[in-house]
């Protein structure tokens, strides 16, 4: 009989419980989770139980409750930024110069006077100054485009400066002492109309004159290789070096600014080794004397003498018009360079782009994808998209997206209308620029601190001058007033690096939530499955008990006698 005894109670290879309070009194007593026997040893003594039965789910509300607050700050992907110091050998910044004497193409030359004309008259008319004297033309300076015969001149073409838009002083605001000036611009219907006014009359002359200068120079060819025109770096550049060594033609490429006119970029690509800093130092940089004459100037359309100078990364269009700076003539510029590197890192922590291939705005220069402090690239791509397809023609500062043409008011009256009200709320963040264009993941920005001096000095000018009379063919009897000297180089080759990295990562994530279990229940991952595994025992057994009574149902009705009639 003892032995029959033993083997009923030798543990089967599954083992039910016969009731709920046996299963859950065995998990009490034999669960790692701390706290747990308390329910089972005080028993007797209920307000112990209930007091123990409250502080558990109490423990269990706040350790979830923090679990919730661990998940919502996971989703939200946070960032850390981290900054590391590096130092090693890198490539030299692309170089930017322009001589800010744009060319007087000979195929608009005459409407460019006719336009200085207009100009003379609006400025003798606001403040009865003449001005024809200095506005005068030097036709022999004018170049003129070649291998372009099925053209000709505009002359003959429709093509006819507008009287439309006369520059006008706006009557005196209660509280101001001087009346703005502007002009005025309506909708193809004329019902809409406004004035675009400036406080100072000398920005409003600016911008009138460019408003026509763009419509001028739309009637040029959009295709014109401006470097087929007899324009060589010597005429701008006298001389230059980097690291000591003089330039190559390989070094630089040559196009052409309708503002800022001819350009040249140094190591535009940036992957000749020629470039490469090895050495901080002025010794060690890129050292230039420039040109700086203005013999095609426009003065009404820019009112800055000298030469202009913008630093960015390799393969990047520059936007001459919101960046870079000027150097004086006869000064001696010296502009020391500290690079910092930004990483992002992009999907769920954050809105990125690695080319700009996954932007939904055209990019029409053929270059890299930036993102300056302004949206750059909207601004001047994505916005420049939005004036085609509102205004109905792209302005001539800009490339052309395929199919459309340059705005002319003589074809579209109403498109200067148009554009300075897109631009109004382009400034103004009405067309959600920096939703559409994200940063990209990756960017280079330069730090830039400059020096002058005057040079050349008063007893070395005229050594200098012979030197580059018998060097570059230099000729003029100025003093100091038509070269420039900038050298740029980097301060030090250390550079700053700030990355982007997770705040929570998963390991994160699940060490925090470990250590939050251990603190409210003293346990470890093994705690978790013993409370899976009572709730898997629960289910099974609530199945069970169900079956049971189903089958017990079962078995009476087929066992009810029947009751003869």
């Amino acid at each position: 009989a003892a032995r029959g005894e033993e083997e009923e109670k030798k543990e089967g290879l599954i083992e039910f419980y016969d009731s709920f309070k046996d299963m859950f009194e065995f998990f009490c007593k034999n669960t790692t989770i701390h706290g747990t026997i308390r329910l089972v040893c005080s028993d007797s003594n209920r307000m112990k139980t209930a007091f123990w039965t409250l502080l558990l789910l109490a423990s269990f509300g706040i350790l979830y409750w923090q679990f919730a607050l661990m998940f919502s700050q996971y989703w939200a992907y946070p960032v850390v930024l981290t900054m590391s110091m590096h130092s090693e050998a890198k490539m030299f910044p692309a170089i930017t110069i322009c001589n800010l004497d744009p060319y007087r193409f000979g195929l608009v030359s005459e409407h460019l006077v006719q336009l200085d004309r207009m100009a003379e008259q609006s400025i003798a008319f606001l403040y009865g100054i003449n001005t024809s004297a200095s506005l005068s033309h030097l036709h022999e300076g004018n170049i003129h485009v070649q291998d372009l015969p099925d053209i000709g001149n505009l002359s003959r073409s429709g093509f006819k400066l507008s009287q439309n838009f006369p520059l006008l002083r706006m009557p005196d605001r209660a509280g101001k002492k001087h009346a703005s000036v502007g002009f005025r611009l309506c909708n193809a219907t004329g019902g809409n109309c406004f004035y675009k006014t400036y406080s100072s009359g000398m920005n409003a002359i600016l911008e009138w004159y460019r408003f026509h200068y763009m419509n001028i120079m739309s009637q040029l060819p959009v295709i014109i290789n401006i470097s087929d025109h007899e324009e060589q770096i010597e005429d701008m550049v006298y001389s230059c070096q980097y690291d000591g060594e003089p330039c190559r033609p390989s070094d630089y490429i040559h196009f052409h600014h309708p503002v800022f006119g001819s350009c040249y970029t140094f190591n535009s690509q940036g992957t000749d080794s020629f470039w490469t800093a090895t050495k901080p130092g002025i010794p060690y940089g890129l050292s230039l004397i420039l040109k700086a004459e203005q013999k095609d100037h426009i003065p009404l359309l820019s009112t800055v003498a000298g030469v202009k100078v913008m630093i960015h990364n390799h393969n990047q269009t520059p936007f001459l018009e919101h960046e870079g700076f000027d150097i004086r003539p006869g000064i001696a510029t010296t502009i020391g360079i500290q690079q910092d590197e930004v990483n992002r890192l992009g999907g769920n922590y954050g809105k990125c782009t690695t080319d700009g291939r996954d932007v939904n705005v055209r990019l029409l220069y053929n270059n890299s994808y930036t993102l300056q402090v302004q949206p750059r690239w909207l601004r001047h791509s994505g916005g420049r998209a939005n004036r085609v397809q509102k205004c109905g023609c792209g302005y001539y500062y800009y490339p052309l997206p395929p199919g459309a043409e340059y705005c002319d008011y003589n074809k579209q009256p109403a498109w200067g209308h148009c554009f300075y009200q897109l631009y109004s709320r382009l400034r103004n963040h009405h067309l959600n620029c920096f939703d559409q264009c994200p940063k990209p993941c990756r960017e280079s920005l330069y730090k830039v601190s400059a020096g002058t001096a005057k040079w050349p000095s008063v007893k070395s000018q005229d050594w200098v001058r012979q030197a580059l009379r018998h060097e570059n063919g230099y000729n003029s009897t100025s003093h100091r007033k038509d070269i420039a000297k900038v050298t740029i180089f980097y301060k030090q080759l250390n550079y700053q690096s700030v990355n982007e990295s997770p705040l929570l990562s998963e390991n994160l994530l699940l060490s925090s939530m470990g250590s939050q279990w251990s603190l409210w229940f003293g346990s470890s991952v093994l705690s978790v499955v013993e409370m899976f595994e009572l709730l898997i025992d629960t289910l099974v057994l609530s199945l069970l008990f169900c079956y049971q009574r189903l089958r017990a149902k079962t078995l009476k009705v087929a066992h009810t006698p029947t009751i003869p009639t």
